[in-house]
């Protein structure tokens, strides 16, 4: 994660492994190469994520806990743009 410089957001940078490419999928997964996506910090991400749905957002997977420090999640728009939010749960 990089922050901002005035401070007020971050913005990950990734490079993944695996799945292997499959190029022209509409619903390709999230860690797919040159799949465009960012992330997001979010302070309550199930109000996000009831708010982002009735803009006709589609879940990809399932919001998640990772260890001890996020609540994680993808969400597809109906342009078909990749969003990623993240709760910090401290």
């Amino acid at each position: 994660m990089l922050r901002t410089p005035d401070g007020s957001g971050r913005i990950e940078l990734t490079k993944y492994h695996a799945p292997s490419v499959h190029e022209g999928d509409p619903h390709a997964p999230a860690n797919m190469l040159g799949a465009h996506r960012i992330m997001f910090a979010v302070r309550d991400i199930d109000d996000i994520l009831d708010r982002l749905r009735h803009h006709g957002a589609e879940l990809l997977g399932e919001l998640v806990q990772y260890e001890n420090s996020y609540r994680l999640c993808y969400v597809r728009g109906p342009a078909g743009i990749l969003v990623a939010l993240a709760e910090e749960t401290k």
